[in-house]
């Protein structure tokens, strides 16, 4: 599937469409090299953004390529899912060719620190987050 990334409204870069996608269509890999938590926390614990993505198991995936660039969205348009040790990224809907690939982060379930959204999604769940005046 052809997606690209470019500047995104949501988060610097984004990752998009490059043509039109079909429900329930697996889009893309999450690739990068796998590392535990502690090593995660103690490389990027300080930086404002990171390419992160943890698995069932408790490792993480230090992104690589274009899955990497997917923001977050209170209201995605794409899932993620682990399959034989490998995350691909799956679209939940209908997604026009240029439009953004997001999925749930689900920032509030790290269990360490309540992290800020920007998805500018209607319903986003951290609201409060967004005002900053």
């Amino acid at each position: 599937m052809a997606v690209e990334v470019r500047q995104s409204s949501i988060h610097g870069r984004g990752c998009f469409a490059s043509t039109a996608i079909t429900a329930g269509t697996r889009i893309v890999e999450y690739t990068g090299r796998r590392i535990s938590l502690r090593e995660a926390n103690e490389r990027y614990w300080e930086r404002p953004s990171t390419y992160l993505l943890g698995l069932s198991d408790g490792t993480v995936i230090d992104g690589l390529g274009e899955a990497s660039f997917i923001n977050h969205c209170c209201d995605p348009n794409c899932w993620v899912e682990e399959d034989d040790g490998r995350v691909w990224v799956w679209s939940l809907c209908a997604i026009a060719a240029g439009e953004e690939l997001t999925f749930d982060y689900k920032l509030r379930n790290s269990g360490v620190v309540d992290m800020p959204c920007h998805c500018g999604a209607r319903h986003c769940r951290n609201d409060v987050f967004r005002r900053r005046g």
